[in-house]
């Protein structure tokens, strides 16, 4: 059996020391960008791989052009995700402790790669400990993996597209972020509040509960029907602020049985790079 959306602790557990599984810890704060990769060095799922938001999920910001987090290079993913070992059947596990949010990334380029054997762990690292799940220091070594993507290039849109369908009737543009945010009340990372003209609101969290375990399938399908969010592929983008959280929506999406929908990876932070670009607020 193959876990595509989300993997419980009791199921993670079983297949531990499954040689054709692979784990990798996310834990990241925006705030302190290196806490995560020491909490992992201190105590970590065994077997364990660590990716780094910044390092190793993200390629380097070009100031005034990109978002905060650029999708990585496709060559540097594949020699990453073949250090790790993983190969076309390998079942993939990413935890962290932000509610899904920063492991969703990395579930989502692993799909954008091709590779629908990832799943993320429902609760995350609390949700593990809270399991009684065994916890070591140990760092695993590199692998020999060879991994081969196939890129599924119509999962992304840019921001030209975006400007073309964001106040099309046919399309639903969904800004994943805080309402506060999007409303433009308060902006605590960019330089410029408020949203994407055109654009909905439905904040990633509300797919959790508090304690950081997903809600129901059919809980997530509910909420994001009554804010207009559909099954349609064809006319349905995600975005965030740089397109990590945003990935989260789109496991939700998957989730709750709404299939797949699109992720504009530049997200916010790149939009307003252009001072053209239109932006709206509720101030």
């Amino acid at each position: 059996m193959a876990f595509t959306t989300l993997i419980q602790s009791k199921d993670l557990i079983e297949h531990l020391h499954d040689q054709n599984w692979v784990i990798v810890d996310c834990r990241f704060y925006l705030g302190n960008t290196a806490q995560g990769e020491l909490e992992y060095l201190e105590s970590h799922i065994p077997g364990s791989y660590y990716a780094h938001l910044d390092r190793d999920l993200s390629s380097p910001v070009v100031p005034g052009v990109t978002g905060r987090h650029p999708l990585p290079q496709i060559d540097d993913l594949i020699k990453l995700f073949s250090s790790w070992g993983i190969e076309a059947k390998t079942q993939v596990v990413a935890y962290d402790q932000a509610g899904g949010g920063i492991a969703a990334r990395l579930w989502w380029l692993l799909r954008w790669l091709g590779h629908n054997h990832v799943a993320v762990l429902d609760g995350g690292w609390q949700g593990w400990i809270s399991a009684n799940g065994p916890v070591d220091k140990e760092v695993p070594s590199p692998k020999k993996g060879h991994f081969t993507a196939d890129v599924k290039t119509e999962m992304i849109v840019d921001a030209d597209t975006v400007d073309t369908i964001r106040e099309d009737k046919n399309w639903t543009l969904v800004d994943s972020r805080e309402e506060r945010r999007y409303r433009g009340l308060e902006e605590p990372i960019d330089p410029v509040a408020g949203h994407i003209k055109g654009a909905i609101n439905y904040p990633f969290m509300q797919n959790v509960h508090s304690d950081g375990i997903w809600k129901t399938p059919a809980e997530i399908a509910l909420a994001m029907d009554k804010q207009g969010i559909h099954n349609d592929f064809d006319h349905t983008a995600f975005y965030c602020g740089s397109g990590v959280t945003a990935c989260h929506n789109l496991l939700a999406y998957k989730y709750a049985g709404l299939g797949d929908a699109k992720l504009y990876p530049g997200s916010w932070s790149e939009w307003i790079t252009a001072q053209d670009r239109e932006i709206a607020t509720e101030i």
